[in-house]
């Protein structure tokens, strides 16, 4: 089983690329979601850390971003708790896809959190930051100071291209990724 990593800066189209794949993929983002729903242990930690803010289950977004801009430095607590219960989850999906050619790793920190391996490939999606500001400013929760709060504790954007197999470029255009999916499906398969 191959690894594909998907890379890029916070709004570049990661997910969206990575679900045009067609693979397993395993969705960090999704999987914390869930967690936040759903799991009274990883709640009932956080609320002891934050108890002046988190107030009731399941974790409520808004108290969550309230806690990360009252201290930048609130992530890695958060962080330290969500992600021992995101990794067992990856362990699971990575088990029961082990015997498929391919999967797909949307987990927005890998490199950061060294999830990656030496042998994964690699993908970068690069954005215009107008564009990503444009796209992230539909959304209904979008927080600027929350953003930059986030980008924070992501390698730069140069690292992360660098250590790239493959840079796709998002012109936030409907058929934009479907001739680089023919074209990456094609290279490693043959690799």
């Amino acid at each position: 089983m191959r690894r594909i990593g998907i890379l890029g800066d916070i709004g570049s189209g990661k997910s969206y690329f990575s679900r045009l794949l067609g693979y397993p993929r395993f969705d960090a983002d999704h999987e914390v979601k869930k967690i936040y729903k759903n799991n009274r242990k990883v709640f009932l930690k956080i609320k002891r850390e934050f108890p002046q803010i988190i107030s009731s289950f399941p974790l409520n977004k808004l108290e969550l971003s309230k806690v990360i801009l009252e201290n930048k430095n609130n992530i890695k607590k958060i962080n330290k708790i969500v992600h021992k219960e995101v990794r067992k989850k990856l362990i699971n999906f990575m088990k029961k896809n082990k015997k498929k050619d391919f999967v797909v790793l949307d987990i927005p920190l890998l490199l950061e959190n060294k999830i990656n391996k030496k042998d994964d490939i690699l993908i970068f999606i690069e954005a215009k930051k107008k564009d990503i500001i444009k796209y992230l400013s539909k959304r209904s929760n979008f927080n600027k100071n929350l953003f930059r709060s986030l980008k924070e504790f992501q390698l730069p954007l140069e690292r992360k291209k660098n250590k790239s197999d493959f840079i796709i470029k998002n012109y936030y255009k409907r058929n934009n990724f479907q001739k680089y999916i023919k074209l990456i499906k094609k290279k490693i398969k043959n690799a």
